[in-house]
């Protein structure tokens, strides 16, 4: 007896689906005995499967009714088992019972399978952190840590919180955050966020962001707001389900009066169960969902997809958006004798020690493009407005804009002026190089399009969608962009309330409009319009608070996906409610003339149940063909 109590214990220890699944094969046993009478029991067989799966259908029914007098479908199921049961079809009632769960059992495993993408971050939380206090190390719950506490990270552990890093060198995997395949390098006064894996190098961090405000917990949120039961659509498929209960046992009674027959009443009773039809919406969202995940894309709102499937025009930022948001060296030209690599390098070596943004640029770009670090620079100073200047190889190298030329009595010629006048019209920044006070060359920054954003505007236009460009940016900056990309509807220097001025005079004209943007100014806009889609790499946390849909790693090829994958999801919904609708009624038309009795009703109706949630699951991996 021991040894089958601890069977049991560690029986109720597994987990949900694992339990489901072994109660149904025990059912399904029970039906086989009960149909070919292979044991001999001193009651029938079927009766496990009514036990195991039909009373928790009878409870939840039950339950329903008397605390919030809900009708659903376990209300017809519990009255077919019930009728099945008083006329002796027993192994009808257990059939119900067992394709019933059975159906049930399919519609979790195919939501498990669409979340499952999504469940995979919020186990990547980090459970503990080891903060410094004096001279002494404490492990503390991540939950723990303040703003402002020191935190020290080991090689191949979880980064806890958000933070600037203090000392160390490292290597970071950010895949979690931005879906860069490669890690980054960090060093002190570094950012590095919380979820993200530290490669090798331990380091020390100050707490920016802890607890709620963290960026893996700030991603968790909005993977737990994923609710398809938010679809407005779910609501109505729940009110159909709610007149059929009706409209079931007022045929039932009415069969039962007319033919004499409760048989027939009992099969019209199992058959018209709105399972197929209220399974038809959130199976198909759930698994939309799924696939978006599997794309990059984080659904705050189970109808946001309903939403997006009407959409007719897309507007977007730029900067950020169709473009990477960070200068970058487009143009090196040199006005001396110096070659443009020359003048290159010895304006990144100047830019080594600068703290500005465009200095940073330079810098950067010099690395990725030359593929090596920059010469070494003496006597280093800023000049604040102007630029820097440094002594490199014995010269003296100014960087800066046209202050600093005039500052140090050097001028520009008139051809000069009009070739910067034609990049800075464009919205280019230039960066003027003199040598030994004679200017030697000059450097042009800009923000560079997305290599992707122009592909990914041409498929949004074959599905018919309208791209328009809202920016902040200048005309010059905005056409140049637009030019780039094909995209014909502009509109430039907008703040935020141009943008939702827009939007609004869009959705008048009875337009549904989606927004596509990554900064703070971006907010509003995400808000008003019918779905808003931010940039969660680079998005600021306003942004993607107002949004409906999160693009986590800024792969921006992947919207025309998420659209025509929402046109699908529709399609989807409409065929299983069509099916199911009509399936319900053929077999109640089928029941009423006797056609069908109680098994094979049960059969046909879960049938139908069984082919929504597959159907439905046919959205995990769809993509469209090219």
């Amino acid at each position: 007896m021991k040894h089958v109590i601890e069977k049991m214990e560690r029986f109720l220890e597994l987990g949900g689906t694992k339990k489901d699944i072994t109660l149904l094969a025990i059912s399904g046993i029970a039906l086989i005995v009960s149909i070919f009478d292979l044991v001999r029991l001193p009651f029938d067989a079927a009766w496990i499967s009514i036990v195991l799966c039909g009373i928790p259908i009878v409870l939840e029914a039950v339950i329903g009714l008397v605390t919030a007098f809900d009708i659903k479908a376990d209300v017809l199921v519990s009255l077919a088992l019930i009728a099945s049961v008083c006329i002796g079809e027993d192994f009808a009632a257990g059939e119900v019972a067992f394709i019933m769960q059975l159906g049930a059992l399919l519609e979790d495993l195919t939501v498990a399978k669409a979340r499952a993408g999504i469940e995979k971050l919020v186990r990547l939380t980090p459970q503990t952190a080891r903060v410094l206090r004096g001279n002494a190390e404490e492990i503390v719950s991540a939950m723990a840590v303040e703003v402002g506490d020191v935190v020290r990270v080991l090689p191949g552990e979880t980064v806890p919180v958000d933070g600037v890093i203090l000392s160390g060198q490292t290597s970071v995997n950010q895949a979690v955050m931005t879906g860069e395949s490669m890690p980054v390098d960090k060093t002190a006064g570094d950012e590095v966020s919380s979820g993200t894996l530290n490669q090798f190098g331990a380091f020390t961090m100050r707490a920016a962001k802890v607890g709620e405000d963290s960026s893996i917990q700030r991603m968790i949120r909005l993977v737990q707001s994923a609710d398809a039961g938010k679809a407005k659509i779910v609501g109505l498929a729940d009110r159909w389900a709610t007149w059929i209960v009706a409209i079931a046992l007022s045929a039932a009674a009415l069969t039962w009066i007319f033919s004499g027959q409760i048989i027939r009443a009992v099969t019209i009773l199992v058959v018209f169960c709105p399972c197929a039809l209220v399974l038809a919406t959130p199976t198909a969202i759930m698994a939309a969902i799924g696939n978006a995940t599997k794309h990059g894309f984080l659904v705050r709102e189970g109808d946001a997809l309903e939403r997006l499937a009407k959409v007719s025009g897309i507007t977007f930022d730029k900067t950020g958006t169709l473009t990477y948001g960070t200068p970058r060296v487009t143009e090196i030209r040199s006005l001396s004798s110096y070659t443009d690599k020359e003048i290159y390098g010895f304006a990144a070596a100047a830019e080594g020690s600068s703290e500005h943004p465009l200095g940073k640029a330079i810098v950067r770009s010099y690395r990725e493009q030359e593929e090596k670090e920059p010469l070494l620079a003496e006597r280093f100073r800023m000049i604040p407005g102007q630029g820097v200047s440094a002594v490199i190889e014995n010269k003296t190298v100014l960087a800066g804009n046209v202050k600093m030329l005039a500052e140090n009595g050097i001028e520009l010629t008139d051809k000069t002026e009009k070739e910067t006048e034609r990049h800075l019209q464009r919205g280019c920044t230039v960066i003027y190089i003199a040598i030994d006070r004679i200017l030697a060359g000059y450097i042009v920054l800009s923000d560079t399009v997305r290599p992707e954003s122009a592909a990914m505007l041409a498929r949004l236009q074959a599905l018919k969608v309208r791209p328009v460009l809202l920016t902040g940016d200048h005309e010059n900056a905005a056409a140049a962009i637009a030019e780039k990309l094909c995209v014909e509807e502009v509109h430039a220097n907008c703040l935020p309330e141009d943008k939702l001025k827009w939007i609004a005079r869009y959705q008048e004209n009875g337009e549904a409009v989606c927004m596509i943007g990554d900064g703070i100014n971006d907010a509003p806009a995400l808000k008003k319009a019918d779905v808003g889609i931010a940039m969660g790499g680079v998005g600021s946390d306003i942004a993607v608070d107002a949004a409906d849909i999160v693009l986590v790693d800024d792969e921006v090829k992947e919207l025309p996906h998420l659209l025509a994958l929402s046109k699908r999801m529709m399609t989807t919904i409409k065929c299983n409610l069509t099916f199911s609708m009509g399936l319900n009624f053929l077999a109640i038309i089928l029941a009423i003339t006797g056609i069908l009795n109680p098994v094979v009703g049960a059969l046909v109706h879960n049938a139908g149940s069984v082919l929504v949630i597959i159907n439905s699951a046919l959205l995990l991996k769809w993509r469209k063909r090219k």
